[in-house]
C-alpha cells in the first residue's frame, strides 16, 4: 500500500463529512475508511482539531482564491458571470469543492469556526459578485446577493446531484446577463 498524503486525509474528511457528518471526522473512523491505522492520521496532524482547520483552509482557498483566479483570466464580466454558473455546478473532483458546501454550511450551524469560515467565503464571493454585476453596470446592490441566493440555494435542493442546478442557475445568470443589456 502507498503512503497517504495530507491530501489524501483531508479527501477522506470531506468524504465522511458529506455521507456521514461532521461526527466522522475522527481520527479512528477516517483511519478504517482508508485501511490504516491512527499513526497515520496523527503523522500529518497534530490532532483532529488541526485536522479540521486544515480541511476549512482548503476549503476556504477551492471556494473562493482557486474560482476568482480562473474568472479573473476572462475577458468580460458577462463571460464571467457565465463561467462562474458553470463552475459553481459543475460535478466537483476535488476534496473541498462545491459538492461538498452543503455539508460544510450544516456543520457550520452547529460549530463557530465553521461558520466563522463560511462568512469569510460568502463575504469574499458577495463581494467578488458585486464587482462582476458593477462591470455589468447593475448597481442594484441586491443583484449580487439575489444570485448567491439562488447558487446556494439551489445547492441545498439539488439533494446531492450537483448537476441538477445547472440549467437553473445558467438561467439566473442569463437573466441578470439580459438586465445588463436593458440599460
Amino acid at each position: 500500500m502507498s503512503k497517504l498524503s495530507q491530501t489524501d486525509w483531508i479527501a477522506a474528511g470531506f468524504r465522511a463529512l458529506t455521507t456521514t457528518g461532521p461526527q466522522a471526522l475522527k481520527a479512528e473512523p477516517l483511519a478504517r475508511t482508508l485501511n490504516t491505522t491512527k499513526g497515520s492520521f496523527y503523522w500529518h496532524f497534530k490532532d483532529v482539531p488541526a485536522f479540521r482547520d486544515q480541511m476549512l483552509a482548503c476549503w476556504e482557498e477551492q471556494a473562493t482564491r482557486d474560482i476568482i483566479s480562473v474568472l479573473d483570466t476572462l475577458p468580460s464580466p458577462v463571460l464571467k458571470l457565465r463561467t462562474l454558473s458553470q463552475v459553481a455546478t459543475a460535478p466537483q473532483e476535488d476534496y473541498g469543492g462545491i459538492g461538498a458546501e452543503p455539508a460544510i454550511r450544516a456543520w457550520a450551524k452547529g460549530d463557530t469556526q465553521v461558520a466563522d469560515a463560511v462568512r469569510r467565503v460568502d463575504a469574499k464571493r458577495l463581494g467578488y459578485l458585486g464587482d462582476i454585476f458593477a462591470e455589468m453596470k447593475l448597481t442594484n446592490p441586491d443583484l449580487p446577493k439575489l444570485f448567491y441566493a439562488g447558487l446556494i440555494g439551489l445547492q441545498e435542493i439539488a439533494d446531492g446531484d450537483d448537476t441538477a442546478s445547472a440549467a437553473p442557475l445558467a438561467t439566473l445568470a442569463d437573466l441578470m446577463i439580459a438586465l445588463s443589456e436593458t440599460d
